[in-house]
């Protein structure tokens, strides 16, 4: 399905970027991974996935906190592969505290690698796909770009920054053939979301139980955890000529979350 295509996912070391960028290299795509880890872990991921699906995969150091990186990291994957034709805009990080008490220095980190790092790639890559006439742009949101939750002020802000980015953006590029959405997972088994368990821990006086079960579980009908496979397969969905119509759209995957 995207053989001959290339895409950039950030965050992509691990979690759902990763599972994302598998997903693509299984539809023929090249791609390039981004993110933090230990150089050795990084690697085997890189070339894992060109023995698994034959495809070229590069690794891009980019930090997503600063928009000169990302701009060259998109100019270097068109250099080489001559086109970004799907853009995963994947890399967030997250922070728990009451408001009064959340540090300046963190709720900065976020805004600037959970909204302004999509900002920076969507504009570095969306003149060549305009160009070609085929893009895809999906931005990895949240539920909590739907609804809130206490604790999250920087993380919520972001993810609500991202729904509106998506709409705008998908209403510039509507007339050449360039989709814009976002997937809105709810809460997915991932290093993020297991990071922010002490600090939820501390902020609610909850046991470590209580948050996964109470706080995690607690917002999703279905009782379970989404997968990163589920998100990848959707966002495999939306790459595809079937999902061409669908653009501006804001889509939960999140066992039903957003329903309450």
């Amino acid at each position: 399905m995207l053989k001959g295509k290339t895409a950039v996912v950030t965050g992509s070391t691990s979690g759902i970027g990763l599972a994302i960028a598998r997903a693509y290299a299984a539809q023929g795509a090249n791609i390039v991974i981004n993110g933090f880890g230990a150089p050795d872990d990084i690697e085997k991921e890189r070339a894992g996935i060109e023995a698994e699906f034959g495809v070229q995969a590069r690794y891009s150091a980019a930090d997503m906190a600063h928009g000169g990186a990302i701009a060259v990291m998109i100019a270097e994957a068109e250099a080489e592969f001559g086109s970004v034709d799907v853009l995963v805009n994947n890399a967030g990080i997250q922070f728990v505290s009451p408001i009064e008490e959340f540090p300046i220095e963190k709720w900065d980190a976020i805004i600037a690698i959970n909204l302004s790092a999509a900002f920076h790639a969507t504009r570095a890559a969306l003149p060549g796909m305009k160009q070609r006439k085929w893009g895809r742009i999906i931005n990895t949101a949240s539920a909590h770009a739907l609804v809130a939750s206490p604790f999250k002020s920087a993380y919520v802000a972001a993810k609500h920054g991202i729904a509106g980015l998506t709409k705008t953006v998908a209403l510039e590029a509507a007339t050449f053939g360039v989709t814009v959405n976002a997937i809105c997972p709810g809460y997915v088994w991932t290093p993020l979301v297991e990071k922010q368990i002490p600090d939820t821990m501390a902020a609610r006086g909850l046991t470590r139980e209580q948050v996964i079960n109470d706080v995690l579980l607690e917002a999703q009908p279905t009782k379970q955890f989404v997968t990163s496979e589920e998100v990848a397969d959707l966002a495999v969905f939306l790459a595809s000529d079937s999902a061409k119509s669908i653009t501006g759209v804001i889509l939960p995957i999140d066992g039903g979350w957003t329903a309450h």
